[in-house]
């Protein structure tokens, strides 16, 4: 079994920052890549951005220049720092992580989610 564990979520005023950190432990033989997605509610989940393995990023169009996601292969672990706060990024915030095992099958788990709230 894989687990992913989320955590730095919390309240924070517009304009201001917060750093997520996502580890995955348990049965991993590697892992391919590591990503966060939000979902607001009422609204679909949404990838906010994502990170391979060889390090390649990509950051959704509504949050590039403000957030940026790095990982720490060592630790199994993604981060994601996020500047300049705006409401409309308050969501429940996931991690996901393409962990693969010694046979060499791909699977996606999921953390259970942090809360970012942003007050205007």
């Amino acid at each position: 079994q894989v687990q992913v564990v989320e955590s730095g979520g919390g309240l924070v005023q517009a304009g201001g920052s917060l750093r997520l950190s996502c580890a995955a432990s348990g049965s991993i033989f590697s892992i391919n890549a590591m990503g966060w997605y939000r979902q607001a509610p009422g609204k679909q989940r949404e990838l906010v951005a994502t990170i391979t393995s060889g390090g390649n990023t990509n950051h959704a169009d509504s949050v590039k220049g403000r957030f940026t996601i790095s990982r720490d292969g060592a630790k199994s672990a993604v981060y994601l720092q996020m500047n300049s706060l705006k409401p409309e990024d308050t969501a429940v915030y996931c991690c996901s992580a393409v962990v693969a095992d010694v046979a060499g099958r791909y699977s996606i788990y999921w953390g259970q989610g942090t809360q970012v709230t942003v007050s205007s």
